[in-house]
């Protein structure tokens, strides 16, 4: 009779080979997807009911040259509410776990839900993205790309009968491939995948699967939409005398990550106060975001094709309503930050990277501009600024300063700012501290739920006794036979420790006196028994009380008895060391 072949019996490059390959094709059929859908709505909103034109990037078909226009201006509030009544009808009815940033979801279910991801899940936050990014809202298409790859993942692993362990990592490599796809930098989305999961870890076993589905993703999606870099391909050199000034964009980027995350997430806090259905609230969010882009038009949808403006200083297509170029380049960052809180944090369905890669940019743009003022020799032009400030910024607030580095250098199709880009990222990934826009997120590995156990010292060398209840038990060495048999009885013991003037001398055994009927104890005593010390840990009295053969253990302190732990005690105080642990680790969150 032949075997049934079973995809969770191969061994391991074999099994995350072709499971790769499988989520690599769900990967770049799903950007795809989700890429022509909200091109299809930007047409529907902005272009058809607005009459704006909004500037691509170009390695996405745009160009350097942009005339900006808008035939329906007080439209623009009117666009952006509609997607958010839209994307919160089908969020709020069919999956409400699809509302904000996705990949934040994601995260959730790698960590706390075995990931598991509900199987509408890709669908509902392909559309509800679509319809965000598409009307105008200010958020990005990595974390809906990211939480839709996830879910077909977690689906897939579901459908071959892996094991929760092997769901989580088709999770993570989900993640990392449906982002290294979409942004066309799959060696920076094979390390995301690993590295977005924590602060300061990597989930090492999603490498090799990510770097299988992130080439098969990114093959499939660039062979549509082709394959040259998003920001197209920056040809500057590296100039080491510019090493302080990256420095110092690095700590403007720590510090304006902290602003970013706690903006927010205050935000969010704030929509989840209102005693409003969450229906409307991506509305109100929405109509805010509208509101801005009247007078910045720039922060409308992902902001890609600005970026690039900024990159080669075609300031002169920037509309600035009359206001000096310079100040709007300082408020861009500020404004960014305002639109995607109200757009993702009201509840809307967008990511929160691309709005990141903006702000970085505009940062950098700023900051170059000021050291070209200062010394215009050694800053002839700000490119390099706006892409290390892209890095710096993003890598601190996500907390992934590796895959970022590799995917804005894919992005660019440069490699002569890696020492830049490491010194600033260094820096400003230090300056933000604990501060990460992606809440779910834990420290290491140690930390998260998915590895309970794994990293722990195991929970009874960590319990000393003196945490465990002591009973204070014993009879003298001339106590009568029958009253050391009741002793034992009523203590459910088959045996009693002897104690004469609070020293330990020996231990009687039921099997030695269940026969005899008068006299004391003193005959039975077996001396020389083992005890323990209240630092002593309870993995020690364990092996005491196998030793002993009984299910308690003597505690002598400076030769002092002072009773005994037994067998239920110790396992009264394993079980509740184990509940905390969980409680802190976040499984019952």
């Amino acid at each position: 009779m032949r075997k049934k072949f079973h995809l969770s019996s191969l061994p391991y490059f074999e099994k995350w080979f072709i499971m790769g390959i499988i989520i690599g094709m769900i990967s770049g059929l799903g950007a795809l997807a989700f890429y022509f859908a909200i091109r299809l709505f930007e047409y529907l909103f902005l272009t058809r009911l607005v009459g704006i034109s909004v500037p691509r990037p170009l390695g996405e078909g745009g160009s350097l040259v942009f005339l900006y226009h808008v035939r329906y201006f007080y439209l623009i509030p009117v666009s952006v509410a509609l997607g958010g009544i839209f994307s919160g009808l089908i969020v709020y009815t069919f999956a409400p776990e699809a509302e904000g940033h996705g990949t934040d979801a994601a995260i959730r279910a790698f960590h706390n839900d075995q990931g598991k991801i509900r199987r509408r899940i890709p669908v509902v936050k392909t559309i509800a993205s679509a319809i965000t990014i598409g009307s105008g809202g200010s958020a990005g298409r990595e974390g809906p790309t990211a939480q839709i790859a996830a879910g077909l993942g977690s689906m897939i692993a579901d459908l071959f009968g892996l094991s929760d362990t092997d769901r989580r990592i088709a999770v993570a490599v989900g993640v990392g491939s449906g982002i290294g796809t979409i942004f066309k930098t799959p060696i920076g989305g094979t390390m995301l995948g690993a590295e977005i999961l924590y602060k300061r870890d990597l989930e090492t076993q999603a490498i090799y699967p990510s770097l299988v589905a992130n080439a098969i993703g990114y093959s499939i999606f660039a062979s549509v939409v082709g394959f040259e870099p998003i920001f197209g391909y920056y040809t500057g050199s590296f100039d080491v005398a510019r090493i302080p000034y990256y420095a110092i964009l690095g700590v403007i980027s720590g510090l304006f990550a902290i602003f970013y995350v706690r903006f927010f997430y205050f935000t969010i806090s704030v929509f989840k106060r209102m005693r409003i259905s969450n229906y409307f609230k991506p509305i109100i969010g929405g109509a805010v975001t509208g509101l801005i882009a009247l007078a910045f038009p720039e922060i409308m949808s992902t902001g890609y094709g600005w970026v690039d403006l900024l990159m080669f200083q075609k300031f002169q297509y920037f509309p600035t309503f009359g206001i000096p170029i310079l100040l709007v380049l300082v408020a861009l960052p500020f404004i960014k930050v305002f639109a995607t809180s109200f757009t993702v944090g009201s509840g809307g369905s967008g990511g929160v990277y691309a709005p990141g890669i903006f702000i970085g940019a505009s940062l950098g743009a700023v900051t170059g501009l000021a050291f070209h003022y200062v010394t215009p020799s050694l800053v002839p032009v700000i490119t390099p600024f706006v892409i290390v400030g892209m890095i710096s910024f993003f890598g601190a607030a996500g907390k992934v300063p590796l895959s970022v580095i590799l995917m804005v250098v894919e992005m660019t199709g440069s490699l002569q700012l890696l020492p830049a880009a490491m010194i600033a990222v260094f820096i400003s990934y230090i300056v933000s501290g604990k501060y990460s826009i992606y809440h779910n997120q834990v420290e290491d590995r140690r930390s998260s739920p998915a590895h309970f156990g794994e990293f722990n010292t195991p929970i009874l060398l960590e319990i000393k006794l003196s945490e465990v209840t002591c009973r204070d038990i014993s009879i003298r060495d001339d106590t009568d036979v029958e009253e050391a048999k009741r002793v034992m009885e009523e203590n459910d013991m088959s045996a009693v420790p002897v104690v004469l003037y609070k020293h330990l001398i020996g231990v009687v055994y039921l099997f030695d006196i269940a026969e005899v009927t008068s006299g004391t104890v003193r005959p039975y005593i077996k001396r020389g028994v083992t005890y323990l010390r209240p630092s002593s840990n309870a993995e020690e009295a364990w092996e005491v009380m196998m030793r002993n053969k009984t299910t308690w253990c003597p505690i002598v302190d400076k030769g002092e008895f002072k009773g005994i732990v037994t067998l239920r005690s110790i396992l009264d105080a394993y079980h509740k060391r184990v509940i905390s642990a969980k409680d802190t680790a976040g499984v019952f969150e």
